[in-house]
C-alpha cells in the first residue's frame, strides 16, 4: 500500500517547490470552502511551519553572519552600501507613491471602530532609541526573542574577532553554518504543506465579508504595493544594473513573496530569502547581512500602509494637507517603517505617530488602527510579501550591478 501511495504522489514530488506551493494554495482554498471544520484542524500545519521558520531564523542569522565575516578576507568585495541605498530610496519612493494615490483617490473612514489594543510609540526619536537599545541587548535573550538587531550586532562583533582565530576554528564555524543551512532547506521543503494549512485556516476563520466594508481603502493600499513591486522597484533595479529587471523581479516574487504572503512575518521569511539568495548565486558576504538587516529596516510596504491610512484619516476629518506636509509624511513614514518589527501587524501600531503630525488624537488614530486589523488578512499579507521579496531583489541588484561594472 505504501508503494502504491508513493507511486501516486511521485509526479507531485517531481514538481518544483513553487508549483507544489501553488497546489497547496488551491487545495487549502477548496478545503476552506468545502469543509471549513476540517480546514480549521489542518491550520495546525501552517502554525507548525511558521513556528519552525521562526525557531530556526535567529540561530541561522547569528551563525551565518559570524561565519561569513570570520571567513572574509581583506580585498573581497561586498555590496552592503549599495543595498542600503536601495533600501532607503525604495522606501521613500513607496511612500511618495502612496501619497500620490491617496490624493488621487481620497478615502473616507467610518471612525467608530472599537479601540485597538497596544501602545504606539510617541515619535521617531523613540523608535530610533528603541532600535539602539535593542542593538545592545543580551545575546541569549536576543536569540530567544528573535531580536535581529542585537543578533546582527553580536554576530558582526563575533565574526570580526574570529577573523584572527585559527583556521580550524573558522572551518568549524563554517561547518556549523552549513549544517544549520541544511536544516533550513529541510524546513522550506515542507512549505507546500505549511501554506496549505495557512490558507485553509485563514479562510475558514476570517472569510471575506469584513473586507467588503473597506474595499476602497484596501484597493488603494494593495494597488500601491503592486505598483511598487511591478513598476518602481524594477525601475530602481534597472537604474542600478542597466539590465532588464523583470526576470529578477519575477524570480524574487516567486521565491520569496509567496511564502511571505502567507507567513505574514518578515522575520519568519529570512530563511526562505537566504536560500533564494544562494540559488541566485549572490555574494554570501553581502546577503548574509543584507537579508536579516532588510527584515528590520527595508519596509516599503509598511511605509505605504502608514501613509495611506493616515491620509485617509485626514480626509475623513476634513484636515487640509498641502504638498510640503505630504512630503514630510513620506519621510516620517519611511523612518517609522524602519522601526517596524518583523511580525504580523507591526506597521499598524505606528499609524498614531504619523497621525500626530496633523494633530489627530491618539484615541481617534487607534480607531483607524482597528480598521487596519480588520483588513490585515490581505493588507498585512501583501505588505510582508512586498517587504520580504524586495530584500532579495535589492540585494541581487547591488551584487549584479557590481559584476557588470567590474
Amino acid at each position: 500500500m505504501f508503494a502504491t501511495a508513493t507511486g501516486l504522489f511521485r509526479p507531485l514530488f517531481k514538481l518544483g517547490l513553487i508549483p507544489q506551493i501553488l497546489i497547496g494554495i488551491v487545495a487549502g482554498t477548496l478545503l476552506a470552502i468545502l469543509a471549513p471544520g476540517v480546514a480549521a484542524d489542518v491550520a495546525l500545519l501552517g502554525q507548525l511551519f511558521i513556528a519552525a521558520l521562526q525557531a530556526v531564523a535567529p540561530i541561522l542569522v547569528f551563525v551565518l553572519v559570524a561565519a561569513a565575516i570570520a571567513a572574509h578576507r581583506q580585498g573581497q568585495p561586498t555590496h552592503i552600501r549599495s543595498v542600503l541605498v536601495l533600501y532607503i530610496v525604495g522606501t521613500l519612493v513607496a511612500a511618495l507613491i502612496a501619497v500620490a494615490a491617496s490624493f488621487a483617490f481620497p478615502t473616507e473612514l467610518t471612525l467608530d471602530a472599537p479601540r485597538a489594543d497596544g501602545n504606539p510609540p510617541g515619535d521617531i526619536f523613540q523608535i530610533l532609541r528603541n532600535l539602539l537599545l535593542k542593538a545592545v541587548a543580551n545575546p541569549v535573550s536576543a536569540l530567544m526573542e528573535a531580536n535581529f538587531i542585537a543578533i546582527l550586532a553580536w554576530a558582526v562583533g563575533l565574526g570580526l574577532m574570529l577573523r584572527q582565530a585559527s583556521e580550524t576554528t573558522r572551518v568549524a564555524l563554517d561547518d556549523l553554518s552549513n549544517a544549520v543551512s541544511r536544516i533550513v532547506a529541510l524546513v522550506i521543503r515542507l512549505a507546500p504543506l505549511g501554506i496549505l494549512g495557512l490558507v485553509a485556516g485563514t479562510l475558514a476563520e476570517s472569510g471575506t465579508d469584513a473586507l467588503l466594508n473597506y474595499a476602497q481603502l484596501l484597493s488603494i493600499i494593495v494597488g500601491c504595493m503592486l505598483f511598487v513591486a511591478l513598476v518602481s522597484n524594477p525601475l530602481l533595479v534597472y537604474i542600478a544594473t542597466r539590465q532588464n529587471p523583470y526576470p529578477l523581479v519575477l524570480a524574487c516574487l516567486r521565491g520569496s513573496a509567496i511564502t511571505a504572503f502567507f507567513t505574514r512575518s518578515s522575520a519568519a521569511n529570512i530563511p526562505v530569502n537566504l536560500e533564494l539568495c544562494r540559488k541566485l548565486d549572490l555574494d554570501p558576504d553581502t546577503y548574509s547581512i543584507s537579508i536579516p538587516l532588510g527584515a528590520t529596516i527595508n519596509m516599503c510596504g509598511a511605509a505605504i500602509t502608514i501613509t495611506v491610512i493616515t491620509l485617509a484619516m485626514t480626509h475623513t476629518l476634513g484636515i487640509n494637507v498641502d504638498f510640503p506636509t505630504a512630503l514630510l509624511l513620506c519621510v516620517v513614514s519611511a523612518l517609522a517603517a524602519c522601526g517596524v518589527s518583523g511580525v504580523a501587524g507591526g506597521s499598524l501600531m505606528l499609524i498614531p505617530m504619523a497621525a500626530n503630525l496633523f494633530g489627530i488624537p491618539t484615541e481617534v488614530a487607534m480607531q483607524a488602527v482597528a480598521i487596519g486589523f480588520v483588513i490585515s488578512v490581505v493588507q498585512d499579507s501583501t505588505e510582508t510579501a512586498l517587504n520580504s521579496s524586495t530584500d532579495v531583489l535589492f540585494t541581487a541588484a547591488a551584487c549584479r550591478a557590481r559584476r557588470t561594472t567590474s
